[in-house]
């Protein structure tokens, strides 16, 4: 039995790429991971430094829906923390079939 492919029919509406961005998301900063347990998470005091496992030089990760998509260093902006790009990781690397 052949899986069913959907076709759309001649008034549905198609998803182009063009319209994805205009599509708005939320990309965070992810600056460094660690694995804790939790009364080691719970016995620092205000002021207490939680070291990441990252170098202060390094870029750091820059997700977008849990994909991480390019790569930036902090800096400031007119009195506000900004992201200097470092690296953007193209569509061909971030679009790979699962398995490869």
């Amino acid at each position: 039995m052949q899986p069913s492919r959907s076709r759309l029919s001649p008034g549905a509406a198609r998803f182009e790429l063009d319209d994805a961005v205009s599509l708005r998301v939320t990309p965070a900063m992810e600056v460094g991971r660690i694995t804790i347990s939790i009364r080691d998470f719970l016995q620092p005091t205000a002021g207490s430094v939680i070291e990441l496992g990252r170098e202060t030089v390094e870029a750091f990760d820059i997700p977008v829906n849990c994909t991480v998509l390019a790569h930036g260093k902090t800096m400031m902006v007119k009195e506000q923390c900004g992201v200097r790009l470092a690296d953007v990781i193209r569509l061909a690397e971030r679009i790979r079939p699962r398995g490869q």
